[in-house]
């Protein structure tokens, strides 16, 4: 396998043709352990060629996730000196939304340009009732407090807040916000504030085409970002089954995830395209890739993570020029 390139694309997070990985924790390992292997996957990822990386929220050692996507986030930028990460999504019923605006706007002070946010209403009990937060209370609270994240990291409506310098930046240079959308409802509430939208990586393209379609006809224009799990070579199914119950454990059979949506094959090219019909078909204009399965070794990651970023990221970027990112 060759060397990790040294990185031929820089873009801003979510920017229209970024890549970008998803990380997910290796619980069974020591805490310590576990934050060094994540930022160390980061670390890989930002080099083999991923634009960026996005951590994601569940709570109480939750199915291979952590609890606090934000501090990780910036544990990451850091430690490493090029790309971008995001927590992505981070459940925003979960927190005060002026506190959430703080945190992102100060980590934006310390890495200008390199920080994202995603944010949903979330959906497992554990983490409602782990925070003391009503389950039944979320929806409507991410309703109401989606327009205000996304006018806060832009430097507006600020209110008691107005003196906070961080904040105050962001009306030039804002934070980009994306929303978590599983129905056109979502991808319009998304579009009215400004949001850009996150897009799950288990329907099929035709279900995501018509919420990317129902964003457009909003008329916004951020970035629509689509999650794909890929794997070069042969595919795990044992793997896949395991964590699809995972997913079934709390969404249930009436999601409608149909069948797994695993982007894989043994060619490199094979898979690009693979992930260039994706995006083009559903609407989308940047991905976001994820490889981890239960029970996979860090090793295992590591391995996939070099993989995609050496042989599978540059096919995907000839073949989609629409969306190209500018050279650095």
């Amino acid at each position: 396998m060759a060397d990790p390139p040294t990185r031929p694309f820089a873009s801003v997070p979510f920017a229209p043709g970024s890549i970008s990985f998803r990380l997910y924790p290796h619980n069974e390992l020591s805490p310590g352990e576990v934050v060094a292997e994540f930022c160390g996957q980061a670390g890989l990822a930002l080099t083999a060629g991923f634009d960026g990386v996005m951590t994601s929220e569940h709570h109480g050692g939750f199915a291979g996730y952590l609890p606090n996507p934000l501090q990780v986030a910036a544990f990451i930028l850091d430690e490493h000196p090029q790309g971008w990460a995001a927590a992505c999504p981070l459940l925003l019923p979960l927190r005060p939304t002026a506190l959430v605006a703080e945190e992102v706007a100060w980590l934006g002070a310390r890495h200008p340009g390199r920080v994202g946010l995603g944010v949903a209403a979330g959906a497992l009990p554990l983490d409602f009732e782990a925070m003391g937060v009503p389950a039944d209370s979320a929806p409507g609270l991410f309703v109401s407090e989606l327009p205000r994240i996304v006018d806060m990291l832009r430097g507006r409506d600020l209110r008691q807040l107005g003196g906070d310098p961080a904040l105050g930046a962001c009306a030039g240079h804002p934070i980009p916000v994306l929303s978590a959308a599983v129905s056109p409802t979502a991808a319009e509430r998304a579009a009215e504030c400004g949001a850009g939208i996150l897009l799950e990586g288990m329907s099929s393209v035709e279900r995501l085409a018509r919420v990317t379609g129902a964003y457009d006809e909003a008329g916004e224009v951020a970035p629509k970002v689509v999650i794909r799990r890929v794997w070069l070579g042969e595919l795990p199914t044992e793997l896949v089954d395991r964590q699809r119950k995972i997913y079934d454990s709390y969404s249930g059979p009436a999601s409608l995830f149909g069948d797994d949506r695993t982007v894989h094959g043994p060619d490199p090219a094979g898979v690009a395209e693979q992930l260039v019909d994706v995006a083009s078909r559903s609407g989308a204009d940047a991905l976001n890739l994820r490889v981890h399965l239960p029970g996979m070794s860090p090793a295992s990651v590591r391995h996939q993570i070099l993989a995609l970023g050496t042989e599978v990221l540059p096919a995907v970027r000839a073949r989609w020029p629409e969306h190209r990112s500018a050279p650095s």
